[in-house]
């Protein structure tokens, strides 16, 4: 087997501000919706996972995160037919301001909201497994970074509305 042709660090982000959490609608390049937390690719430029993490919320909603814990769990998908590995480290926000605003530069965030914890996974509906199911679990069980978490994905195929995507091990 060749190993993947690209790999890439991601960082999600938990902000919870009253009975809500943070989640942000994007436009993928097919013109689909999903909501996830806010987050992104850290790139090369980024001093740190932390910096990266703190410069994609504040890109994509307008706050500006003071102190982080975490992380929180880890998720490591393996798309071995479309040659990609990412590694995500989710982290909650112990401390923010500023107004809740969208202007991404990269145009993929087009809505945020503070939605209840209720309603959280009905809007996670059309996001990743590796996204949602982590994040629901994180959300019932409510575990302390000391408790980090880890979980592994692998998707087959190459066919965005068809991949399969399987939870193979918690790490």
């Amino acid at each position: 087997m060749a190993p993947p042709a690209h790999e890439w660090t991601v960082a999600g982000a938990v902000l919870e501000h009253g009975d809500g959490l943070l989640l942000v609608c994007n436009q993928r390049r097919n013109g689909s919706l999903d909501w996830s937390t806010p987050g992104g690719v850290i790139d090369a430029t980024d001093a740190s996972v932390l910096d990266g993490l703190s410069r994609e919320v504040e890109e994509e909603t307008g706050l500006v995160v003071r102190e982080w814990e975490g992380p929180l769990y880890e998720v490591t998908t393996v798309a071995v037919d479309l040659g990609w590995v990412m590694r995500c480290e989710v982290h909650r926000a112990l401390s923010f301001e500023g107004e809740l605003r969208v202007e991404d530069p990269d145009g993929i965030v087009v809505d945020a909201a503070f939605v209840p914890v209720a309603e959280v996974k009905a809007r996670l509906d059309e996001c990743f497994h590796w996204v949602r199911e982590p994040l629901a679990e994180w959300l019932v069980e409510r575990w302390e970074p000391a408790q980090r978490r880890g979980f592994r994905y692998d998707v087959r195929g190459t066919a965005l509305d068809s991949l399969e995507v399987i939870r193979t091990h918690d790490l």
